[in-house]
């Protein structure tokens, strides 16, 4: 149903309106709002921000028809104004255009005339609303969505591929908040959300300005992933400059005598792996990730890495010792590996 205001201080106006639009008003395809001069319209239009458009008379007491369409982008930047007036000579049909009408409609009113103009504007309307919807659905999905997936869905033919992959060399990268899960059972669950999300913002810029991207969020961890040239390398850096960053950062006073000191524990893997979508086309849920033995253990090294450590494995330090300041971390036994794994911690 269209909501339209009609603005005129002519008082059985209303009346004819209603008996012209009597069936459409039944079907409720229209519904109609009404006002007496533009003082009063931008009341109506604060009143019902649904509008979706407005027939406007120019002759009128208080505030006339052109004033009230220079108030309409302040008010509602949605409405588009049809101009019904007698006045219709050249200069008020241009003054009227030039400050935003839709189009201008003689008197007397030729009702069928009006209608087809009310329904194109109406139409007109429609896709403004739309495009601006798209808009920001599109800037809401650029929050929750890597930019790499979009990138993706631009190419014409993503759709047949969706279920494609590719094999590359990558880093893969897990940064884990430490301390953090402890405190959460002593400050609010807004409280938390807000810290953690603080937190996770200054590590994502570290993360960008090295090239690398956010593959996802768990938890109070961040799994990201470096490609192209110098991967290994940006993915060091990265994870030094978020832990110089988090050093500096003064402690948080949790609540309940605890005390948070911010600090992160990181794990980070070079190697071959696999890129795609991975998931159900039944279900229509997919996930543009990495997968691969690379993966879960750079998953594994920052398991065993304490709060401050950088851990890779010894294969990924004789890649980064030329470049890295690094000592030994020891033996571990990782999950889904038969002989222990030598690890090695990033110093600078």
């Amino acid at each position: 149903m269209a909501k339209i205001l009609v603005v005129d201080d002519e008082a059985d106006l209303e009346v004819l309106v209603k008996q012209k639009f009597r069936r459409k008003i039944r079907e409720n395809e229209y519904e109609f709002i009404f006002a007496a001069n533009g003082e009063e319209a931008l009341v109506r239009i604060k009143e019902h921000p649904d509008l979706d458009i407005i027939l406007s008379d120019i002759n009128m007491p208080v505030m006339d028809g052109l004033t009230l369409l220079t108030h309409l982008p302040d008010a509602n930047p949605m409405l588009k104004a049809v101009v019904v007036s007698a006045y219709g000579d050249m200069q008020n049909i241009r003054t009227a255009m030039n400050r935003g009408a839709y189009d201008f409609v003689m008197k007397p009113v030729d009702f069928e005339d009006l209608d087809l103009t009310m329904q194109r504007t109406i139409a007109y309307v429609r896709q403004l609303q739309a495009t601006f919807k798209a808009i920001k659905e599109n800037n809401i999905l650029k929050m929750y969505v890597d930019e790499n997936v979009l990138n993706f869905m631009a190419h014409k033919e993503f759709e047949g591929s969706l279920m494609k992959n590719e094999l590359l060399e990558a880093t893969v990268m897990f940064v884990d908040v430490c301390g953090f899960t402890a405190i959460t059972e002593h400050i609010p669950a807004n409280t938390v959300v807000n810290l953690l999300n603080g937190l996770f913002d200054k590590i994502v810029k570290e993360i960008i300005a090295q090239g690398g991207h956010v593959d996802k969020f768990m938890g109070d961890a961040i799994m990201a992933v470096f490609r192209g040239e110098f991967h290994l390398d940006r993915a060091i850096d990265a994870a030094l400059s978020v832990k110089s960053h988090l050093s500096d950062e003064p402690e948080i006073d949790a609540g309940n005598g605890k005390i948070f000191k911010p600090n992160i524990s990181v794990g980070i893997n070079s190697g071959e792996m696999v890129s795609g979508n991975i998931g159900s086309a039944s279900l229509k849920r997919l996930d543009y990730t990495v997968i691969g033995d690379s993966v879960n253990l750079a998953q594994r090294l920052q398991g065993i890495a304490t709060a401050g450590q950088i851990i890779i494995t010894e294969d990924v330090y004789h890649k980064a010792k030329e470049s890295f300041q690094c000592k030994v971390n020891g033996e571990f036994a990782l999950k889904n590996k038969i002989k222990p794994v030598n690890t090695y911690e990033v110093v600078e």
